[in-house]
């Protein structure tokens, strides 16, 4: 299990740092999050008032293929697949459902899948991707730092781009100066935006 190499609350206050320091970890931990942040710094201030969050993302996972999670036992006409993880079963359903028809897909229990009168390799099916964790990733993001920034702070300015993401909130209009205040956030962490 990945572990955040940096993480940091900056306030002014060393109370309200602790609590948001406490609070950060509870939503990234609730949301499986912390596996696949490397780096985060988080500043908040409240006279401003204004919430930053800048952080930097481990490599993620490859895309989740049947192979991945199933055995294919291939018999005259018909091909059995034996889920060992039933986290991938209902996208793996529907796409064998659209590509082979519902007719040709059953479902005798929830670890098994036969696939009848289908004209496809072995291989070709284990092959198929199911998922994609990176297609989520910034949308989870972007929903933790949002119940992680301060209520009432509704004025936003999120970007998740090149394995790095800022997530920027605050009650008033955000300023123009706050790009030179995010890059010093990432300079903290040795990294630029």
């Amino acid at each position: 299990m990945f572990a955040i190499e940096y993480f940091e609350v900056e306030c002014p206050e060393p109370v309200g740092a602790a609590y948001y320091n406490q609070i950060t970890n509870d939503v990234l931990l609730d949301h499986n999050l912390l596996k696949v942040i490397h780096k985060l710094h988080v500043f908040i201030d409240p006279r401003i008032p204004l919430f930053i969050a800048v952080g930097v993302l481990n490599k993620i996972t490859s895309k989740v293929r049947i192979g991945d999670f199933t055995n294919i036992n291939p018999q005259e006409g018909k091909m059995t697949l034996v889920i060992a993880n039933e986290t991938y079963l209902a996208p793996m359903l529907k796409i064998l459902w659209e590509k082979y028809g519902k007719d040709h897909v059953e479902q005798p229990d929830r670890f098994t899948v036969v696939l009848y009168d289908v004209r496809a390799d072995p291989k070709e099916i284990e092959e198929m991707i199911v998922a994609d964790p990176s297609e989520s990733l910034g949308k989870d993001l972007i929903y933790a730092f949002r119940l992680i920034a301060p209520e009432g702070f509704r004025v936003r300015r999120e970007i998740h781009e090149n394995g790095k993401f800022t997530f920027v909130a605050s009650e008033d209009t955000i300023q123009e100066d706050i790009d030179a205040m995010v890059r010093a956030r990432f300079a903290l962490m040795g990294e630029t935006p």
